[in-house]
């Protein structure tokens, strides 16, 4: 976490942080920002009324750090990043209230990662097939030229 050093301060106490305290908040901030990709999670929220909350707002616009690549690199989920950009606009924050909205956001989460699923199936197997057919190319190409003559002493 050394090398992270660039959110290391302690606003609250006015103190610089020990590298324990700074460990154990990029842990948290890490797993709060990745719970931000889950639309439920969100309407959880929501209706308790954090989003009403100028101080959650607040530590919202904070964590816009981990759009950073030296902090991005951490996340296992980077649909959270999309969601925690969302969640800078108080229409969206509103709408998360209505669970017909968190449903709409959650079929089209899953439908974006069954489309991304799919076309990464298709890709993959499309590189292994070209990778096959290389191959076979450059296996077949000395026996065609043999065939030819070109690289034969015999005369036919």
């Amino acid at each position: 976490m050394a090398g992270l050093s660039g959110k290391s301060w302690n606003y609250v106490s006015g103190v610089p942080e020990t590298e324990d305290q700074q460990r154990m908040r990029f842990q948290v901030e890490l797993e709060f920002v990745q719970c931000l990709g889950n639309p439920n999670y969100l309407n959880f929220l929501a209706q308790r009324g954090f989003f009403k909350d100028s101080t959650f707002i607040n530590y919202l616009k904070y964590l816009l750090y981990w759009k950073e690549p030296d902090y991005a690199k951490y996340l296992k989920y980077p649909m959270c990043l999309y969601f925690l950009d969302l969640l800078q606009y108080e229409h969206f924050r509103r709408e998360l209230v209505n669970a017909q909205c968190t449903k709409f956001i959650d079929d089209q989460q899953i439908l974006l990662w069954q489309h991304y699923t799919r076309r990464r199936n298709r890709l993959m197997t499309s590189t292994v097939a070209n990778g096959a057919n290389q191959e076979q190319n450059s296996n077949v190409a000395p026996s065609n030229a043999q065939q030819n003559g070109h690289m034969s002493t015999k005369m036919p």
